[in-house]
């Protein structure tokens, strides 16, 4: 199967939050493929080399990886400051970073909420907000951020990612009409069941669990990190120069 190049995306500089693992490993990867200048932060220092080693084997571009965590605002900054006086200005955000801790409502503690926030939600706003003065020095940018179905369906468990999640589709309107004039696009991606390792080695331990997954989807496949990614390579590009301030659902069906 042959997917979509993007010229556009060439040697733009492209920032992703926790891009060691999971779906924002994909989705590095996916913009090294494209032959952009990726930068990723994560608190995961040993799996983000691991990940810079393989796309350099392949001959492609390898990100620059720097360790942070994205609840530390002011780490966070300084990544986007390192990351833009090593490759340039960021032309391309994706706010990736997240934690879909299950919970029971009556053990949520304060603590634990604000952390959940901070870490699905805060990093989002703070990140757009540094990196808009260099897409204005640009001309323009795109930033995606990363929503979920969670909060579309009701998760009884994950009630404080959900609100987290759902906040997020109100923070990308909001950018979006605030940037709107210094051409920077803003939307979201939701995805649905994707089904990284970590979701195999916490939820679904075994095919017959991913197979009840995909039983309720409309599309019988398995979801894969990759195609969220392929999403925002789409978003990222100039071919949706037109697009902003809307929320992308990949989810084959399942919602």
């Amino acid at each position: 199967m042959t997917f979509a190049h993007y010229p556009s995306l060439a040697d733009r500089v492209v920032f992703v939050t926790g891009g060691a693992t999971g779906i924002g490993a994909d989705i590095v990867e996916a913009f090294a493929g494209q032959r952009a200048r990726v930068a990723f932060v994560d608190v995961l220092a040993e799996a983000g080399k691991s990940l810079a080693q393989r796309i350099a084997a392949r001959g492609e571009p390898p990100p620059l990886v720097l360790h942070g965590d994205v609840t530390d605002i002011a780490s966070l900054q300084a990544a986007i400051a390192l990351a833009r006086e090593k490759l340039g200005p960021i032309g391309v955000l994706v706010n990736n970073a997240a934690n879909d801790q299950r919970h029971k409502v009556d053990e949520v503690s304060v603590d634990f909420w604000d952390h959940t926030q901070n870490v699905n939600l805060r990093h989002q706003f703070f990140a757009a907000q540094a990196v808009r003065p260099q897409m204005r020095e640009l001309g323009g940018g795109s930033i995606v951020n990363m929503s979920s179905i969670a909060w579309r369906f009701g998760a009884a468990e994950m009630a404080a990612y959900a609100t987290a999640k759902a906040a997020v589709l109100g923070l990308t309107r909001a950018l979006a009409r605030a940037f709107g004039p210094d051409d920077i696009r803003v939307n979201a991606i939701e995805p649905g069941a994707v089904m990284t390792e970590r979701q195999r080695q916490l939820w679904y331990k075994t095919e017959e669990s991913v197979k009840a997954m995909v039983d309720r989807q409309l599309l019988p496949r398995v979801l894969l990190g990759e195609e969220i990614a392929r999403t925002a390579l789409f978003l990222a590009a100039d071919d949706s120069r037109m697009i902003t301030k809307q929320s992308f659902i990949v989810d084959a069906g399942l919602r």
